[in-house]
C-alpha cells in the first residue's frame, strides 16, 4: 500500500501549535469539560464521582448500548445495533473503505473533499474517478456529472455532505436522486457527514435513511464541538454493519468507557449544543461576509450553516509559500487550497474564537496589500 501525504493533516501537524491566530479548523469553537458536563447543570465532580469506581476495561466493544440507541436516534431508519462506535469519523471512513474496496474496483469520489475518501481507495487498488465541484456553480454537486462517470463496474461512491472545504451540501431532494443513480449499478454510497448544517435541517437527508446500500459517518467533532473525544460512527444496514464488524475487529478495539460515558452525555444534551452552534456560526458568519465585502483580494461561497469555508485571495505566489510567510510573520494560520487540490484557495475555520477570528481576518488582509 503506498500512500501520498495527507495535505490539510500534514500541514495543520506543522503548524497549529505555533500560530497565534489559528482561523483554519473546521470544528466549531469547542466545548470545555466543563461546559459540556455542566450543560445539564451537573457538576464536573459529581459527572466523575459516578465512575469513580469503574473499572477501565474496554467496556462495550461497539460503543454502550446507550450511546448505540442516542446516535439511532439522529437517524430515521437506523436500528441501535446497525450503530458502530469509532475512533471518530476518520475511523469510520477507514473501516467502510478497508471493508468494500478491492484492487480494480471502480469509486467515485468528489474534489474538493476530504482526502481519505479518495486516496485511500486509490492505496487499495481501486480506479478512482471524480466528481468536480466548480466555484462558479456555488461548488454545488453536479448529480448529472455522476450519472455519466457511474458504470456496472461501480463498487463504491464517497462523498462528503456538507463538503470539506466549501460548506455546501447536499439537499434531500438530490441526496434521493444520488440513491437512484447508485442503484441504477447497485453501487455502495458513502456519505462522510460530519459536518451537518445548523440551519434548514429539515432538508438534510442522510444517506442512510434515503439507500438501502448508504452508509453514513458522523462523529461529535464538527457540528457538536467535540473533537477531543474522538468518537465517531457508522450507521447502516444491518448486512453492512455485519461485515463491518469483521473488519472492525481489525481496526479498532473501543472508543473508552470514559469518552463513552461523555459522548452519551453530549447526545443527551445535543439540543443544547446546537443552539450554542447556531449562534457561533451565524455571528461569526456575518462578520466574515463584512470583512469580504470590504476586502477588494477576496471572494467567498458562502458556506450553508457549517463550520468551514473556502475563501478564494488573489496570491502573487505559490499557495504554499504564501500561507507558510502568512503565519510565521504574522501568526496567521489557514489551509492552503492546494492542500484541497485547488491552489489560490484557503480553507477558513471561522468557528473559532469571535476576537481570533477578528485579529486573523485583520492581520490576512494586511499581509495581503503587502505582497
Amino acid at each position: 500500500m503506498d500512500l501520498p501525504a495527507f495535505g490539510v493533516e500534514e500541514w495543520l501537524n506543522k503548524w497549529e501549535t505555533k500560530a497565534k491566530y489559528d482561523i483554519s479548523q473546521s470544528s466549531i469553537k469547542s466545548l470545555t469539560l466543563e461546559e459540556l458536563i455542566g450543560l445539564d447543570g451537573t457538576k464536573v465532580a459529581d459527572f466523575f464521582a459516578r465512575y469513580a469506581n469503574t473499572n477501565l476495561d474496554y467496556g462495550a466493544i461497539e460503543g454502550s448500548a446507550e450511546f448505540k440507541q442516542l446516535v439511532a436516534g439522529l437517524y430515521r431508519h437506523v436500528e441501535a445495533d446497525n450503530i458502530l462506535q469509532m475512533n471518530g469519523a476518520t475511523g469510520g471512513n477507514f473501516l467502510a473503505l478497508y471493508a468494500l474496496v478491492n484492487p480494480g474496483d471502480q469509486v467515485i469520489s468528489m474534489l474538493p473533499s476530504y482526502q481519505q475518501l479518495y486516496d485511500i481507495p486509490k492505496s487499495l487498488g481501486a480506479e478512482v474517478k471524480f466528481v468536480r465541484l466548480k466555484e462558479e456553480a456555488n461548488w454545488d454537486y453536479d448529480l448529472d456529472q455522476l450519472a455519466k462517470l457511474v458504470t456496472p463496474q461501480t463498487k463504491l461512491i464517497t462523498l462528503n455532505s456538507a463538503n470539506n472545504p466549501t460548506g455546501t451540501w447536499l439537499k434531500a431532494d438530490q441526496v434521493r436522486r444520488l440513491a437512484k443513480i447508485a442503484a441504477s449499478v447497485d453501487a455502495y454510497v458513502l456519505v462522510d457527514e460530519v459536518y451537518e448544517p445548523l440551519e434548514a435541517r429539515e432538508n438534510f437527508l442522510s444517506i442512510v435513511d434515503a439507500y438501502d446500500k448508504g452508509i453514513a459517518v458522523s462523529s461529535l467533532s464538527k457540528t457538536y464541538s467535540l473533537p477531543g473525544l474522538r468518537i465517531g460512527w457508522t450507521a447502516s444496514n444491518k448486512e453492512v454493519a455485519d461485515l463491518f464488524r469483521k473488519y472492525r475487529d481489525y481496526t479498532t478495539i473501543c472508543g473508552g468507557v470514559l469518552n463513552d460515558a461523555l459522548a452519551v452525555h453530549a447526545l443527551k444534551n445535543k439540543d443544547k449544543i446546537l443552539a450554542r452552534n447556531r449562534k457561533i456560526v451565524a455571528e461569526n458568519m456575518q462578520l466574515v461576509k463584512d470583512w469580504v465585502a470590504s476586502e477588494p483580494k477576496v471572494a467567498l461561497v458562502e458556506p450553508e450553516s457549517v463550520s468551514t469555508a473556502f475563501i478564494k485571495l488573489e496570491l502573487k505566489e505559490d499557495d504554499y509559500r504564501f500561507f507558510t510567510r502568512l503565519v510565521k510573520e504574522t501568526g496567521v494560520l489557514l489551509v492552503p487550497g492546494a492542500a484541497f487540490g485547488f491552489p489560490g484557495h484557503a480553507r477558513l475555520g471561522y468557528c473559532c474564537q469571535k476576537e481570533v477570528l477578528q485579529a486573523g481576518l485583520r492581520r490576512l488582509s494586511t499581509f495581503l496589500h503587502q505582497q
